[in-house]
């Protein structure tokens, strides 16, 4: 088998790069060098093309808080060896000077300059739009027809499973968020369906404090774009409210503070924000979880498993009803306050 070393030779030579040592760490190496200590990170060819344009975009915007992507030679972004692509950056020591918190808070401003710096208005075919909110609704519906008929099944049976016990006890909540998301979907529609565009940015593609990374003079900086992509400013936020809430039960006030930070440095629009609270509210793992389990025949069903993994999806669901909740309650106390000092 190949050794590291020899192996990225092929890869380095086009930087003039000569490695002396190579540690691996999975799909990322440290390189000690004639040139310092690098991190090489392979590349899947399918993310390659986007990678390299979001990239030059956000330098190009004079988005500069992330690690360094070094160009070749002859001024290429990345190198094509043995099937793969592979890319060069500094290797940044990465020693947090904050507590959790406040790394989260300056992910998050760094978060709304890079969508702020790369946002642009796309024009949007108003049949989409509608075909989007009508194929949304009809599926929702349906879902909200299940959980109602399967709370029905559910309360005539003699003695329920544990399973559905704990489901009839959930039932309200999740009924509850499934209308409220509907409401703000049903919003957005009503204020978006004359508009003509609708706001874009480069999105990160996988947030996490994993991916933001410190040097040695405490300044943060984004890594690994590979997923990056032109899509609404919600794409990052979503996957990581959802991996984030998806614990034990807690009123997740800082959550509230980091997205607080975000929307004041990324000012939202009125129909962006319904929208987002629409996803964000919306039950869908509690449903996919019971829907998997009336769809399983009885005598395949693991009881223990799927009741487990219910409560953890009911957390995550009351997690996100508080962050919700917070966010509502404090857009309504900012119109008050508007219409009151407008009259």
């Amino acid at each position: 088998m190949e050794q590291p070393l020899e192996a990225l030779r092929p890869v380095l030579q086009p930087y003039g790069v000569e490695p002396y040592f190579v540690e691996s760490f999975g799909k990322i190496s440290k390189v000690f060098s004639n040139k310092g200590t690098l991190a090489v990170k392979k590349l899947s060819p399918q993310n390659g093309v986007d990678f390299v344009r979001n990239i030059q975009t956000l330098f190009q915007r004079g988005y500069n808080r992330i690690v360094p992507i070094y160009p070749t030679l002859d001024g290429r972004y990345a190198v094509w060896n043995e099937g793969s692509l592979f890319y060069v950056m500094p290797w940044l020591i990465n020693q947090d000077r904050e507590d959790r918190f406040e790394k989260h808070q300056k992910l998050f401003r760094e978060l709304a300059r890079l969508h702020t710096l790369s946002s642009q208005d796309v024009k949007i075919d108003k049949e989409e739009r509608e075909s989007h909110y009508e194929l949304l609704t009809t599926r929702w519906e349906k879902e909200q027809q299940f959980l109602d008929e399967y709370i029905d099944t559910c309360e005539r049976v003699t003695y329920m499973s544990p399973f559905q016990y704990h489901y009839c006890m959930y039932y309200k909540d999740a009924s509850q968020a499934l209308k409220f998301s509907r409401k703000m979907l049903d919003e957005w529609y009503e204020e978006t369906k004359d508009l003509e565009k609708v706001r874009t940015v480069i999105t990160h593609g996988k947030v996490s404090s994993e991916h933001f990374l410190y040097d040695d003079r405490g300044m943060g900086y984004f890594h690994n774009f590979e997923q990056s992509k032109v899509a609404s400013p919600f794409h990052d936020l979503l996957p990581f409210l959802s991996r984030t809430l998806k614990t034990y039960p807690k009123y997740y006030e800082e959550c509230v503070e980091w997205l607080t930070t975000y929307f004041h440095h990324f000012a939202v629009r009125n129909e962006e924000r319904q929208l987002f609270m629409s996803y964000l509210a919306y039950p869908s793992s509690v449903i996919a979880v019971v829907e998997k389990y009336f769809h399983t025949p009885k005598h395949k069903r693991n009881e223990r498993k799927s009741l487990k993994k219910l409560q953890r999806h009911y957390w995550l669901l009351k997690n996100t009803e508080y962050v919700v909740m917070r966010l509502d309650e404090m857009e309504r106390q900012k119109k008050e306050a508007e219409e009151a000092s407008s009259s």
